[in-house]
């Protein structure tokens, strides 16, 4: 994997992140560029490595159009970013399972036995969860994955905000995706900031923590 980065700065990456609403119209980028930050978000764990992210990069004016009254009032970031990234879980994510661990074999990452075994008993433990909870797999790793890719953007020199005020109920259907297998976790908009991100403040740490 080639990794373009513009900052290899870990501090800056992660203590520098803020979420940024408004973006410098003329910035696009590149499908490739995005693609190698979405390989490397994929980077993140997940549950047995199932990977359950999936992603629609909306880009164009028209698809942007539709976006739109579906991100409430994040209308901003709409307007003014690259791109708006769409993170949904996969709640059939175990049908690619065998594709992974085939994958992981022919690398040499994994014996062939192991494979077997694993895949034996991970199948069938996800084929029985329920609905509840598959959902909150899918969203939990998912979850993960776009932290992750917001980390990566700025790595590349970009700016991001995460959005989770949506139609979730209109998302999937909007893209042409099936809203029962598709779950909608996030909304990440790209771009190179036109104005600072705001300054926000934590709890301190001693206040949300208990050591037993």
């Amino acid at each position: 994997m080639t990794h373009n980065l513009k900052n290899n700065d870990f501090a800056d990456i992660t203590f520098g992140r803020k979420s940024i609403r408004a973006y410098d119209e003329s910035v696009k980028i590149s499908h490739e560029e995005m693609l190698e930050m979405i390989q490397e978000a994929t980077i993140a764990p997940s549950s047995v490595n199932m990977q359950p992210w999936r992603f629609v990069v909306v880009e164009s004016d028209e698809q942007k159009a539709i976006l739109k009254p579906l991100v409430r009032f994040n209308a901003l970031q709409n307007d003014t970013s690259a791109a708006m990234v769409l993170f949904f879980g996969d709640m059939a994510c175990q049908t690619l399972g065998e594709e992974i661990y085939d994958q992981a074999v022919a690398e040499g990452k994994m014996p062939q036995d192991v494979r077997d075994r694993q895949l034996a008993s991970i199948i069938p433990f996800y084929d029985n969860f329920t609905t509840a909870q598959m959902n909150d797999v899918v969203k939990v790793d998912t979850s993960l994955a776009a932290m992750q890719f917001m980390l990566v953007a700025r790595a590349h020199g970009y700016d991001t905000n995460p959005i989770g005020g949506f139609e979730s109920d209109q998302l999937a259907e909007a893209f042409d995706l099936d809203k029962e297998r598709y779950v909608p976790v996030m909304v990440v908009s790209i771009g190179k900031a036109a104005e600072a991100g705001y300054t926000s403040v934590r709890l301190p740490a001693e206040k949300i923590t208990e050591f037993k």
